[in-house]
């Protein structure tokens, strides 16, 4: 019983993390570093991310100054940036990018709430097909008697439960981190 609860609690906890990292492609208005996060740019014929190739600033809330370690790669970077099309302008001046991020209007803050949401609605039905697996598993194990089995599955209802909390949770802060002006 334990196996199947550790199982489903690491399944649980990929969720947790996917949603996090799905949550931070959403623009909150403010410059964050990790919207480069997936950006990689080719450095002697292997793509690299930029933040190891670069120390990247907030500058004022509202820009990301990149300064690349090796001055020859801003070109490169300036290209790897725009074809990432993260919907920002790159400004290149010289040895330094910059990337400015602009106010976000009300209309595109409820938008973008809404988005946050239906990720947010993804991640807890990836959390109820975890449950649905184990629920599965603690039926179909022959080493469970059947009060060991609705235990587990009473167990596992409320790592269920905790984990669409922090679901909820997670998706409240970013919503009132982009409805914030």
């Amino acid at each position: 019983m334990q196996e199947i609860l550790n199982n489903t609690k690491e399944r649980m906890e990929k969720a947790i993390e996917t949603l996090r990292h799905n949550l931070v492609d959403i623009r909150t208005g403010r410059a964050n570093p990790a919207i480069l996060d997936r950006v990689e740019v080719n450095y002697y014929g292997s793509p690299t991310p930029v933040n190891q190739m670069a120390s990247i600033q907030v500058v004022e809330g509202r820009q990301l100054a990149i300064k690349p370690y090796d001055k020859s790669l801003v070109k490169d970077m300036e290209s790897a940036i725009n074809a990432a099309d993260l919907g920002y302008p790159v400004t290149n001046d010289g040895d330094t990018l910059r990337i400015n991020i602009p106010p976000l209007t009300e209309e595109t803050r409820k938008s973008l709430s809404k988005d946050a949401s239906k990720i947010g609605e993804e991640s807890k039905i990836a959390i109820r097909n975890i449950r649905r697996d184990a629920n599965d598993a603690a039926k179909k194990s022959d080493e469970l008697n059947e009060d060991l089995k609705k235990d587990a599955q009473e167990r596992i209802q409320k790592l269920t439960d905790e984990y669409v909390k922090k679901i909820d949770d997670t998706v409240k802060d970013k919503v009132e981190e982009i409805m914030s002006i």
